[in-house]
C-alpha cells in the first residue's frame, strides 16, 4: 500500500440497491462503513434477505478498527444480526441508530457482547489515523448523516451516505450546508455518494409539502383510511399524524416494525407532543371516518401487515369497498410486481387506492440533480466515486460530476479496491473477495449454495423423484415409482399416461443392461436418472431437477 494514498473498497451497494458495506484503509488499517442487508427478489425462492460478504474485513483481524454507521436504514445497518458474530468490532453511530440497532441486537443471544457507542450531536470519532467528523443530513429517517473522513497528510473524503435538501425536514436533520462548505473550503480530496436519483431531474421536494397535502387528502375520504410507508420514516409518521389530527381521526399502527420505529424514535427525542398512537384493538371501537390505520408493507413483503390485510387475511384490520389505501412511498427496483399484487387485490375489493402517480402523498429520501450539483459547489471534490446505485444511477451520478467540474470520476465494483492518492488521483489497483450471501433457513449461505439452486431450477423445470427396487441380480422386483413434481398432475388420467410411459422406459433399460453392470448402484442410479430426465425433456421441453432411490433386495 502507498504510504500516502487512501483505499476504498466497497463490498456491497455498487450495481445493484442495498447490501452497503464499504471499507476504507491506511497503511494497513481499516474502518468499515455501514453494514447493511438487501432484499431478493422473486428469483430466488426461499430468501429474504441478502448479505454482502464480509470475508475481506474479517482476514482484516485486529487491522480492522471498528464499524461505523451513517443512519438507522435496514440497507446501511441491517446486516449486523448475522455478521457482527463475524466481525466482533465496536459500532460507532448516532442516538436514534444506535436504539435501533441496539433493539435488533436485544433479540440476539449473544447481543450483550456488541457494543454500539453514541456518538453526540456533531460529533467526532478517531480511529487510529482515521478522524471521522458526523455531518448531518436530511435524508428519510432521523440523524443521517455524512462521514467527512480525514486522514493526516493525505486527505479528506465525504462519505455521503444518504441523504437529501430540505428546509422542513418534519423531523430529523437539515443538511449543514455550512459544515460541507467549511469542508471545500479546507480542500476535499473525494466525495463519495449516493447516486439513487442521479438520473432524475430537479429536486426531490419537502417532507412538510407532503404533510400538507395529507391533510388535504384525508379530508376528502368519509370511510377508513389506511396508509403505508417505510417503517422508519419517522417524519412520515408525524406526517399522518398531523393530518390526522386536523382531520378529527386518531392514528393506529398496524405491524411490528412501526411500533420499534415508534419506541425508538421517543427514546431519543423524537415525535414530541405526538399523541400515543392507537393499537388494533382499540382502533377497532372507532367509527370508520374517526381512523387511519398505518401499516407496514410499503414494499409489498408478503407477510407484512398490508399484504394480510389486502388477501383478508389479517384478524383485526380490514378495507372494504369506499374504504382508502395510499401508498405513501416508492417502490424498491425489484419489489414492483409484489406491490402491485397487493394494489390489485385492493381494487378488486372496491378500496380506493392512492400512490404518488395520483397524488403528492411522498417525496423521496434522496438528492435529485439539482441537489447533487448543490453538493458539489460546497464540496469542491478533486474526485467523486458514486455508490448506492444501479449501473446506470452510477454512470449518470459520474456523468454529472464531471459537469460540474469535478477533476476525476471513478466507478466502483464491489471488490475492486481503489487506491485515492493525496495528488488527487484514483485509479483501480487490486481486487479482494466479495459477493453476497442469503439468509436461508435460519442460516447464512452463498447465494449459490446448492439448496438455493436446487430451489432455482426446481422453479423453472420441476422435479422428478424415481425410486427403483432391484434384487440381487439387477432385477426390477417391482415397477419403478415416478413422483414428477411440477411436472404432472397424478390424479389426471392424462398426465398417468405420461406416467405409465416413462415407468416404461425405465423398466426398458433396465431390463436390456447387461448383467455385468446390474451390481454397480452408482451406475445404474445414474442410468436411471439420464433416463427420466430426458424423456421430460422430450415430451415437455423441461429439464427436472430429478434424484433416484435405488433400492437393492
Amino acid at each position: 500500500m502507498a504510504p500516502d494514498a487512501i483505499y476504498f473498497v466497497p463490498l456491497g451497494g455498487c450495481g445493484f440497491f442495498g447490501a452497503n458495506m464499504a471499507l476504507y484503509g491506511y497503511q494497513g488499517q481499516w474502518i468499515m462503513v455501514d453494514c447493511g442487508m438487501g432484499f431478493a427478489d422473486d428469483t430466488i425462492p426461499g430468501v429474504e434477505v441478502l448479505l454482502p460478504d464480509p470475508s475481506f474485513a474479517i482476514e482484516l483481524g485486529e487491522k480492522l478498527l471498528g464499524i461505523v454507521l451513517t443512519h438507522g436504514h435496514e440497507d446501511h445497518i441491517g446486516a449486523i444480526g448475522n455478521l457482527w458474530p463475524r466481525l466482533k468490532k465496536p459500532m460507532y453511530a448516532k442516538k436514534f441508530t444506535a436504539g435501533r440497532i441496539s433493539m435488533a441486537l436485544s433479540e440476539q443471544s449473544w447481543g450483550s457482547q456488541a457494543k454500539v457507542n453514541e456518538v453526540p450531536p456533531r460529533g467526532k470519532v478517531d480511529l487510529g489515523p482515521f478522524s471521522i467528523q458526523f455531518i448531518p443530513m436530511a435524508h428519510s429517517i432521523p440523524e443521517a448523516n455524512s462521514l467527512a473522513i480525514t486522514v493526516k497528510n493525505v486527505g479528506t473524503i465525504v462519505h455521503t451516505g444518504d441523504w437529501k435538501l430540505d428546509d422542513n425536514p418534519v423531523e430529523g436533520n437539515v443538511t449543514d450546508a455550512e459544515a460541507l462548505t467549511a469542508l471545500g473550503d479546507k480542500g476535499v480530496l473525494a466525495v463519495i455518494g449516493d447516486s439513487t436519483n442521479a438520473m432524475v431531474p430537479g429536486h426531490s421536494g419537502s417532507e412538510g409539502t407532503v404533510q400538507k397535502n395529507l391533510i388535504e387528502i384525508f379530508s376528502e375520504f368519509k370511510d377508513k383510511i389506511a396508509i403505508t410507508c417505510f417503517s422508519t420514516n419517522v417524519a412520515r409518521l408525524r406526517s399522518i399524524y398531523e393530518a390526522a389530527e386536523a382531520n378529527g381521526r386518531r392514528v393506529c399502527l398496524v405491524g411490528r416494525s412501526l411500533w420499534k420505529t415508534d419506541e425508538v424514535a421517543r427514546n431519543a427525542g423524537y415525535l414530541k407532543n405526538v399523541k400515543p398512537f392507537l393499537d388494533e384493538d382499540e382502533a377497532g371501537m372507532m367509527d370508520d371516518n374517526k381512523i387511519v390505520y398505518i401499516c407496514t408493507g410499503s414494499q409489498g413483503e408478503p407477510r407484512s401487515a398490508l399484504a394480510k390485510i389486502a388477501a383478508e387475511d389479517h384478524p383485526r384490520v380490514g378495507l372494504h369497498a369506499n374504504d382508502t389505501i395510499i401508498f405513501s412511498s416508492r417502490a424498491i427496483p425489484g419489489n414492483e410486481r409484489a406491490i402491485d399484487r397487493i394494489k390489485n387485490r385492493f381494487y378488486a375489493s372496491g378500496v380506493n387506492v392512492v400512490t404518488d402517480r395520483e397524488a403528492p402523498v411522498h417525496v423521496s429520501g434522496h438528492p435529485y440533480r439539482d441537489e447533487l450539483k448543490q453538493l458539489y459547489k460546497w464540496t469542491r471534490p478533486q474526485i467523486v466515486i458514486p455508490v448506492h446505485g444501479e449501473q446506470m444511477q452510477l454512470e449518470k451520478h459520474a456523468a454529472l460530476a464531471k459537469e460540474c467540474g469535478v477533476g476525476q470520476a471513478i466507478i466502483p465494483e464491489n471488490g475492486k479496491v481503489i487506491e485515492i492518492a493525496k495528488e488527487g488521483i484514483a485509479s483501480y489497483v487490486g481486487e479482494v473477495k466479495s459477493g453476497v450471501l442469503a439468509v436461508e433457513g435460519g442460516r447464512v449461505v452463498a447465494i449459490d449454495h446448492e439448496a438455493i439452486l436446487t430451489r432455482k431450477r426446481m422453479m423453472w423445470n420441476g422435479s422428478a423423484v424415481v425410486t427403483v427396487v432391484i434384487d440381487s441380480h439387477g432385477t426390477l422386483a417391482a415397477d419403478p415409482k415416478v413422483t414428477a413434481l411440477g411436472l404432472l398432475d397424478e390424479n389426471s388420467e392424462h398426465d398417468a399416461q405420461h406416467l405409465r410411459d416413462v415407468v416404461k422406459e425405465i423398466r426398458n433399460v433396465v431390463k436390456n443392461l447387461p448383467k455385468g453392470q446390474r451390481g454397480d448402484d452408482e451406475a445404474l442410479s445414474e442410468l436411471i436418472r439420464v433416463t427420466t430426465r430426458r424423456f421430460f425433456s422430450e415430451r415437455f421441453d423441461r429439464k427436472p431437477q430429478t434424484r433416484v432411490h435405488l433400492v437393492r433386495i
